[in-house]
């Protein structure tokens, strides 16, 4: 099973920024390479403790609710209204792989918590640098800025818009 880039970045990444207020070409292009790089990462990671496409363990999910949106009561209102109403509350972690709009909006609060600055231009060195400095998704693996390019070259500007994100 896998999705397409173009339906991630129109149908999951661009709606889920816009409903939060914090759309840019950059946390698009931020956020479509993160899901190209990490739900690839076996190869590059041993560790595979990371759920859904975005690889955010269970303990960096209760993180930023309990550090970061706590913070946040609107915002925290907003990014709960991507999960499901039931399912949430049995088991939230499993959102992080169903439910793609939720992973997408925890991903991009892991990026706001950790000062996240979406300025510069959308070029694939920024946003390789920004993933390795901003995206601590609780794997502890190492951030390798020349594997992220690799991956968002072959992957995001592809011009075949029908290639697998994961």
């Amino acid at each position: 099973m896998g999705i397409y880039v173009s339906d991630l970045r129109e149908l999951i990444i661009k709606p889920c920024l816009e409903a939060i207020g914090d759309y840019s070409e950059t946390a698009e292009n931020l956020l479509a390479g993160t899901a190209a790089q990490e739900s690839g990462q076996q190869s590059y990671c041993d560790q595979t403790e990371g759920l859904g496409i975005y690889q955010i363990t269970a303990e960096k999910h209760v993180e930023t609710w309990d550090k970061y949106l706590i913070q946040f009561p609107d915002l925290a209102s907003r990014v709960r209204g991507f999960a499901s109403q039931q399912q949430f509350l049995k088991h939230p972690h499993s959102e992080l792989i169903g439910n793609l709009s939720y992973a997408t909006v925890i991903a991009w609060m892991i990026y706001r918590a950790n000062g996240v600055d979406t300025g510069k231009p959308a070029e694939v060195n920024n946003l390789a640098q920004l993933w390795a400095t901003c995206f601590n998704n609780g794997t502890g693996c190492a951030r390798n800025i020349e594997e992220f390019i690799t991956t968002y070259r072959s992957t995001i500007l592809e011009t075949d818009s029908h290639k697998l994100v994961a």
